[in-house]
């Protein structure tokens, strides 16, 4: 049995959302990362990807899945069906330029938020005056 994905997974203070290399939506990248240890169902990458709705998270599989990404498969347990969704070789080959692109937010986080915290002071002292 495969380890549950956690809630916090892509917490609001986490690396991984201020990843600067995206590709396909805004979030390719974190559904590539919960699919990295095996296949897994639309309820479990729901639990880390909760600020999603379900119906971008549907957009955002598809779309996945026609880049060729990961492949979807409909499994019949004891008469219930149920969808998973899993890497392909080609979506493996993701997992490692985004662990470089995770270890380098990881090495210029507080950068890159001094960064942007700087730039909405100065969009703010604009509007304001």
């Amino acid at each position: 049995m495969r380890e549950p994905l956690r809630a916090d997974m892509f917490d609001e203070l986490c690396p991984s959302s201020l990843n600067p290399v995206r590709f396909g939506d805004k979030w390719a990248a974190l559904i590539i990362r919960c699919l990295e240890d095996g296949p897994r169902r639309f309820s479990e990458l729901r639990v880390p990807l909760s600020r999603v709705t379900p119906k971008v998270l549907t957009q955002s599989l598809r779309a996945l899945e026609r880049d060729g990404l990961i492949t979807r498969s409909v499994l019949d347990a004891r008469a219930t069906l149920h969808v998973e969704y899993e890497l392909t070789a080609l979506g493996r080959s993701m997992l490692e330029p985004m662990a470089v692109a995770c270890a380098w937010v990881e090495q210029h986080w507080d950068q890159l938020l001094n960064a942007r915290e700087a730039y909405d002071r100065a969009i703010r002292f604009d509007h304001a005056g």
